[in-house]
């Protein structure tokens, strides 16, 4: 049976998995009351586990350390409750290969190497190179999606990446190339990149030692 998590997790959690966002953005991640989020940043601000900074026109928030324990501390916790940690741990298990997959098609969509040039960025100019990097990019999503289901049967809070992922990809297939790889999008790399965060974050690992 699916475990729904309560409102302050989420909102600790989705400055986790954004990293830094706004609390409109915040809000929107676990689809949460707007005022509610606000009220409950402004608490995690007193308690020293947010911080809110500003950087030309942008404002967001971010996780300070205590932050970043105690949401690893209630992650824990929330998954021993399920009594499904093997679950989970199967599931990253398996995400690992689709996440070396991901990589190296977005470093495609990135670069085009050429006689001479390893690295040339790719200009996007030859169809049938970015026509399978777009093919590579939906066989994962295909991986993907049984994965996210099990995920999503453990915590509802996981629900939603494989639409997501999906939704980016349509958009990059309709020629719009910002939805594979953008920052400023809910692109298919930044949908992935929060997956990889959910999970490490929720089995309590380091991500850059994670294998």
């Amino acid at each position: 049976m699916t475990q729904d998590s309560p409102v302050d997790l989420l909102v600790l959690h989705a400055v986790r998995v954004c990293g830094y966002a706004d609390s409109a953005t915040l809000a929107r991640r676990f689809d949460l009351d707007p005022a509610e989020t606000d009220e409950l940043l402004g608490d995690f601000e007193a308690y020293g586990w947010v911080q809110r900074s500003a950087f030309a026109d942008l404002s967001g928030w971010s996780l300070t350390e205590a932050g970043r324990g105690e949401d690893e501390r209630r992650l824990a916790a929330e998954l021993a409750a399920t009594g499904r940690a093997d679950d989970v741990r199967d599931a990253y298990r398996e995400f690992l290969p689709l996440n070396a997959r991901l990589q190296r098609a977005c470093t495609d969509w990135q670069l085009r190497p050429v006689p001479g040039a390893r690295l040339a960025p790719n200009d996007h100019a030859d169809p049938a190179w970015d026509a399978d990097v777009l093919d590579e990019l939906a066989a994962i999503g295909d991986a993907l999606a049984p994965l996210a289901h099990r995920l999503g049967d453990v915590l509802a809070r996981f629900g939603g990446y494989h639409d997501r992922y999906s939704t980016a990809l349509r958009r990059a297939r309709a020629g719009e190339g910002g939805w594979v790889d953008g920052t400023d999008v809910d692109s298919c790399h930044r949908v992935w990149f929060e997956l990889h965060e959910d999970l490490v974050a929720t089995l309590g690992l380091d991500r850059g030692a994670a294998h």
